[in-house]
């Protein structure tokens, strides 16, 4: 089967209308897959997979197993700090989007990739642990959460990298948030993916400097190309 998948940067955009626009590739995906599951080899047709890199306005969102404890600002507290808040349909508890983050929605047949969703998370924690090794960080996972973390065996380990998709049918959507240039301090609004006792981080806070988010993106996407043997194509 076909890994050709097609990508592209939707740059600055709302949440809702990401999300609108993954419901709909992911129903696209889906109606191709149901379409041929019927089929002899020699009439399959190839369907299309996407991963789509975006930037958000300020935003909270809270997966569906999450406690809306987490969110520490009421209504009116969050449209001070111009942000917005979802309440959405991956796993998870609460993270925050924003400018200077890369957040990525892979929306894949994961039966194209043979892969289970253990693996399909395993490759995309292991997609940004890559990509922080190319600016000398060493990322790991940590037992019991999903994302990408520093100094896991100290008291000061924190997260790089929030992890929290929905796969139904063996068809991926959402996916990940990486800090790179990202305000901080918006995450002090929450407890991040429910923890009260782990820090946050970014590129920029670790590096002591400002990064080129568009040669970030680019590492990125190579490596998961790398990771998911990936073949990019126009549409």
């Amino acid at each position: 089967m076909s890994k050709a998948t097609v990508f592209r940067d939707l740059s600055s955009i709302d949440y809702k209308e990401a999300w609108d626009y993954q419901e709909a590739l992911f129903d696209e995906v889906l109606q191709s897959k149901q379409a041929n599951a019927d089929l002899p080899a020699e009439e399959k047709k190839l369907s299309n997979n996407y991963l789509l890199f975006c930037e958000h306005p300020h935003v909270y969102t809270l997966g569906k197993s999450g406690n809306e404890q987490n969110m520490l600002l009421n209504m009116i507290q969050l449209q001070a700090k111009d942000a917005t808040f979802h309440k959405i349909n991956r796993g998870g508890d609460i993270t925050y989007h924003g400018p200077g983050q890369i957040v990525g929605y892979p929306i894949l047949n994961l039966e194209t990739y043979d892969m289970g969703i253990k693996s399909y998370i395993d490759n995309l924690e292991q997609a940004i642990i890559n990509c922080i090794a190319d600016y000398g960080l060493e990322g790991h996972r940590l037992e019991g959460a999903t994302g990408v973390w520093l100094d896991i065996d100290k008291p000061t380990v924190r997260k790089i990298c929030a992890i929290g998709v929905r796969v139904s049918r063996w068809v991926s959507m959402h996916g990940f948030a990486f800090n790179v240039n990202t305000d901080l301090d918006y995450f002090g609004y929450i407890n991040p993916c429910g923890f009260q006792d782990k820090g946050v981080t970014s590129l920029k806070k670790e590096l002591g400097k400002e990064l080129d988010i568009e040669e970030v993106k680019h590492n990125l996407k190579n490596h998961i190309a790398i990771l998911f043997d990936m073949t990019f194509k126009n549409d």
